[in-house]
């Protein structure tokens, strides 16, 4: 033997033990793993998503406000930014000015009144945004309809009040709106948990000669209140928060396996704008599944984003939206993001 013969010896190391035949079995079980899960999740493989996105204008068109620090008994009307429009939200001509600008459905809050109508409204109390005082059950819609629903909105701490005297008699009942809107899809939104809520939704449908039992119709609230109308309008979307989360977080934790979890079938999965990358098969792949089992896909704000709110506020969040999606997408300012999504409507 060469002393190069030596050298390479001793380079080449010790003799190769040949891999124990379970451990190639394991190797190829996994490969195999995933590649079922590459393939069964991939995106580029589902079929083209049907139909148009539809933007939710919350609120109709409203006055934009700071998010940050915000608790349930914060006056958000004295947060508000400077006004770039005289719209107030829940009103009659910000919702229509709302479809005018794009959007596809317009979520209003409701709230019963003394006489058994439901006021479309935001707030339990009157004092942080009208001319009125106490909690808005112990009005009349009479009375309530005298008040100025602007009188409250302030963008400088209290020095000017831009849309004070522009509200009065503004603030409609879900009859003024069925009777204006009842064309349109529309989402009533509960603030209550009281079921009775359900039932005067029901009513007000019922005489205004509307049929609720279509896809078109969507009531949000808690399960209590929904409960009725899941009964009376089983084809109408029907959102309830802990049923919502249910859904979304069994499927980001199930998803990839190809099982589609109970709490989804027809409910609703929420995405948010910036965890897009948790939901597997994102987007054709899961708009696929939502779409065999009755699932609607809801894309909303980013959980991150401490300065806005529920929806999407800003122009260049559009931008994060893939293109192929076709499910629904909550809007807070509509008035903005409406046209400039026009271009990029698939």
């Amino acid at each position: 033997m060469t002393d190069s013969d030596d050298w390479a010896a001793g380079l080449s190391g010790p003799p190769k033990k040949p891999m124990k035949r379970g451990t190639k079995i394991f190797l190829w079980l996994f490969a195999a793993l995933v590649a079922w899960l590459t393939l069964s999740n991939a995106t580029w493989l589902a079929p083209d998503p049907v139909g148009k996105r539809v933007l939710i204008a919350h609120r109709g068109v409203s006055q934009l406000f700071d998010h940050r620090g915000v608790t349930d008994d914060s006056c958000t009307a004295t947060r508000i930014y400077p006004p770039e429009h005289a719209y107030i939200e829940n009103s009659l001509p910000s919702m229509k000015v709302a479809i005018g600008r794009d959007a596809g459905a317009v979520k209003f809050d409701v709230a019963a009144t003394k006489d058994g109508r439901l006021a479309v409204f935001h707030d339990w109390t009157l004092d942080c945004r009208t001319d009125g005082k106490g909690d808005i059950r112990d009005r009349t819609m009479a009375e309530l309809k005298r008040l100025d629903i602007g009188y409250g909105y302030t963008a400088d701490g209290g020095k000017t009040f831009p849309l004070r005297g522009k509200g009065v008699g503004l603030m409609p009942s879900l009859d003024d709106v069925l009777r204006d809107l009842g064309h349109a899809s529309l989402i009533v939104n509960f603030k209550s948990r009281d079921p009775r809520e359900g039932a005067l939704a029901l009513a007000a449908f019922a005489r205004a000669g509307i049929d609720p039992n279509q896809p078109r119709f969507g009531f949000f609230g808690n399960a209590r209140v929904l409960r009725p109308i899941r009964a009376r309008a089983p084809r109408a979307w029907t959102l309830d928060p802990d049923g919502a989360k249910r859904c979304t977080g069994d499927y980001i934790k199930f998803g990839w396996s190809g099982w589609y979890p109970p709490s989804c079938v027809g409910g609703t999965i929420m995405v948010p704008l910036d965890y897009q990358w948790a939901y597997w098969g994102w987007p054709d792949r899961l708009q696929a599944r939502a779409a065999a089992h009755d699932t609607r896909v809801l894309m909303t704000g980013a959980r991150g984003d401490k300065q806005g709110g529920m929806g999407l506020w800003r122009v260049d969040q559009l931008t994060r939206i893939p293109a192929s999606f076709t499910g629904y997408v909550w809007i807070d300012d509509i008035y903005n993001l409406g046209p400039a999504l026009r271009p990029r409507q698939k």
